[in-house]
C-alpha cells in the first residue's frame, strides 16, 4: 500500500520546525562568539585603562591596543567555536585557528614594534624647535599592537565567551 506523506509531516521529520535556518534570524554560534567577545574586550579595557591610568577614557572603547586584546578575543572565539560545534578534525577549524595564529603572531609583533616606533618618533618631533616645519605635524597613534599577556588574556577570553554560549547560551 502506497502511504501519502503530507506536508505537516514532511515538516516534522526534517525539524524544519526547530532549525535555526528557518528563523528570521538565524543563530550562528561562531559569528554570535566573535560578536560578544570582541564587545566584551573592548569595554574591558575601559576598566583596565583606569586601573592603569587612574582616569576614564572611553576613546579605549573604539581604540586598538591595550588588555586585553579584543582581535585575539575575535578570533579565538571564532575558532574555539567552530572546533566546539563541528570538532577539531574539520578544515573549517584547521582554517580559524590558522587565521587566529596570524591574527595573534600580528598583533604582537609587527603591529606592536610599529606602535613603539611611533612612540619614538612623536618624541623626537616633540624635542624639535618650533619653527621646524615638523613641529607642528599631529602625533602618531603609538596604541597600536600588544603585549604578548594582551593577546593571551584575549584569547582566553574568547575562548572563555565560546565556552559559555555553547554550554550555557
Amino acid at each position: 500500500m502506497d502511504e501519502v506523506m503530507t506536508a505537516a509531516d514532511a515538516s516534522s521529520i526534517s525539524g524544519s520546525e526547530t532549525d535555526p535556518s528557518s528563523s528570521f534570524l538565524p543563530f550562528n554560534f561562531p559569528l554570535i562568539s566573535a560578536f560578544l567577545s570582541f564587545a566584551l574586550g573592548q569595554f574591558i579595557k575601559l576598566f583596565t585603562a583606569w586601573f592603569q591610568e587612574k582616569r576614564w577614557d572611553s576613546k579605549r572603547m573604539l581604540g586598538s591596543g591595550g588588555m586585553p586584546s579584543s582581535h585575539s578575543a575575535t578570533v579565538t572565539a571564532v575558532a574555539a567555536a567552530i572546533g566546539l560545534q563541528e570538532g577539531a578534525g574539520g578544515s573549517a577549524f584547521a582554517l580559524a585557528a590558522i587565521l587566529a595564529c596570524i591574527v595573534m603572531y600580528d598583533a604582537s609583533g609587527v603591529r606592536l614594534h610599529a606602535g613603539r616606533q611611533a612612540e619614538r618618533l612623536n618624541q623626537i618631533v616633540c624635542e624639535l624647535p618650533p619653527e621646524h616645519p615638523v613641529s607642528s605635524v599631529e602625533p602618531l597613534r603609538d596604541s597600536l599592537g600588544h603585549t604578548p599577556l594582551q593577546v593571551v588574556a584575549g584569547a582566553v577570553l574568547g575562548c572563555t565567551i565560546a565556552y559559555l554560549l555553547k554550554f550555557y547560551g
